[in-house]
């Protein structure tokens, strides 16, 4: 709790907290080499100080003091790593939202188009389509405002609301002689972080495409639809589809891996201090009753992605099949800064397999690595560099590597990796990864 007091603080009021700490008594006895880093801190401070000072007199054009501490806050986060960053107030409720996976909406996935919002599709069971909303029209109005010079962002925006709030748009449909006004009730709207369906009539297919709080209640009713679908004797074996999957939640990643294993550790996390070290373990009941489970991962696949990915494996519950994920193996802790402040996103652990490794700059091996064809106008953008490309990476405990391809066929005839998991579980191909040797696993 001090920990995270201590950083609300640090992070709400720069400006304040340079001249507390320059004016704060120092009559308390002191180490000598404490005391010599404190004098040092005080020193920056003062720089610092100096600095925000005249830029406030002398820049060019007279700054938002706001901005510049927003600013100076950016920078001393982007001199750690990658993934620490500040959240101004409006990002910090986009990520909000984008964790809950749930917002108050109208359910319509959109697109821009000529300056106008276009529709993809509208969700199933949603207000937009049960008030007739059709994929390709088009959005020119909401509530009378033009559309057109908003970004889609900004249009979005304006979508979304308060539940059981109206808004009215304005819409041109191929075929119609003129604009149509429809007036729409935002409802819940949640984010399917989960899809899934047979493959022929005896493979469960499931793919996940981030995690967030609705993923595993997502997953366990795509367990359940299956079961009912095919039959769960009849099921030769599920295939947990994580590609390109960036992560989320890791509780999420946790209780998806739960969902699969017995018992035994998920993952564990470790602080700066021995003390911080947690560790998540899996309680008894697999949803799969143990059936064979292939689990596909690329270079796309990262951090909630791999604890998934690294669990299963560990514990010989799944054979991985793709190419090497991304290779993120830190956790972020997002610290609120208080009402209009924005939030921390701080990296606050590394975390680690079952079996004690770190995949940090290096990612996950599959136990079969299957490549893509990739058409030759892709092949430059459809590997990722992985998490050791990126400046300022946290660096891995050993060797690092980067690049592994990220490429999925649209169409499942092209898709090899899925091709060698479907023919795996039906066996009419073999290969010693599968199934995986229990004895093997980790100890539980």
């Amino acid at each position: 709790m001090m920990r995270k007091t201590t950083l609300i603080f640090l992070g709400a009021v720069v400006g304040a907290l340079v001249t507390l700490l320059v004016t704060q008594p120092r009559s308390i006895l002191i180490g000598s080499a404490a005391r010599a880093a404190a004098s040092d801190t005080y020193r920056e401070l003062n720089l610092f100080g100096d600095v925000f000072e005249r830029v406030r007199a002398d820049y060019v054009e007279k700054p938002e003091d706001s901005k510049l501490v927003e600013s100076a806050i950016n920078g001393m986060l982007a001199g750690l790593d990658p993934h620490s960053s500040y959240m101004d107030p409006k990002s910090f409720r986009d990520m909000q939202v984008q964790t809950r996976g749930e917002f108050g909406g109208l359910g319509i996935e959109v697109t821009m188009e000529d300056g106008l919002v276009k529709v993809v599709a509208p969700i199933d069971e949603t207000p937009a389509a049960k008030a007739g909303v059709m994929a390709n029209d088009i959005i020119t109005h909401l509530d009378d405002e033009a559309v057109q010079g908003l970004t889609l962002n900004q249009a979005v925006d304006k979508m979304r609301g308060p539940v059981n709030t109206k808004i009215k748009l304005t819409i041109m449909r191929k075929g119609a002689d003129k604009p149509v006004d429809v007036t729409i009730v935002r409802d819940v709207i949640r984010v399917k972080s989960v899809r899934s369906h047979p493959q022929g009539d005896d493979i469960a297919y499931i793919r996940v495409t981030q995690f967030n709080e609705q993923t595993t209640d997502g997953l366990k009713q795509s367990i359940n639809d299956l079961n009912s679908q095919l039959g769960a004797d009849k099921i030769k074996g599920y295939i947990i589809d994580l590609r390109n999957n960036p992560g989320g939640l890791l509780d999420q990643a946790i209780s998806v891996s739960d969902t699969f294993l017995e018992k035994g550790e998920i993952v564990s996390t470790r602080g700066r201090n021995p003390e911080e070290t947690q560790r998540f373990n899996a309680r008894p009941g697999d949803m799969t009753k143990g059936k064979p489970l292939i689990v596909l991962i690329n270079g796309g696949s990262a951090s909630a992605s791999e604890i998934v990915a690294g669990a299963l494996q560990d514990h010989k519950r799944a054979t991985l099949v793709g190419t090497r994920s991304f290779g993120k193996g830190s956790v972020q802790t997002i610290i609120p800064l208080g009402a209009g402040n924005g939030a921390l996103r701080l990296t606050t652990a590394r975390y680690y397999t079952p079996s004690g490794r770190s995949i940090q700059a290096k990612g996950i091996t599959p136990d079969i690595e299957v490549q893509q064809d990739v058409p030759d106008d892709l092949k430059a953008r459809t590997d990722s560099k992985g998490e050791a490309s990126l400046r300022g990476h946290l660096k891995a405990e050993g060797s690092e590597e980067t690049g592994s391809q990220s490429y999925v066929p649209p169409n499942e005839t092209d898709d090899k990796a899925l091709k060698m998991a479907l023919d795996l579980l039906r066996g009419t191909a073999s290969n010693a990864a599968f199934p995986p040797n229990p004895k093997a696993a980790v100890p539980n």
